[in-house]
């Protein structure tokens, strides 16, 4: 299912436990207002479904990503 742009960026957020500095402006030339992938047919040909919620796979990157470059 399609994820907001706003959810991944608190999920973000909370990972990290610091509030983001975000700048609000107009849809620009070449945004894309919506866009997701459809994966059912991956799915179906390997048997595998991802079942990480966003904020679980968005902690879990950021901690290896800390861990990986000794941050």
């Amino acid at each position: 299912h399609p994820v907001k742009l706003m959810d991944f960026i608190r999920a973000i957020e909370m990972s990290i436990g610091r509030e983001a500095d975000k700048i609000y402006l107009p849809m620009q030339p070449g945004d894309v207002y919506q866009t997701y992938a459809d994966t059912s047919s991956l799915s179906r040909e390997i048997g595998f479904q991802p079942n990480t919620s966003l904020e679980t796979g968005v902690k879990e990157t950021i901690s290896w990503y800390k861990e990986f470059y000794n941050l």
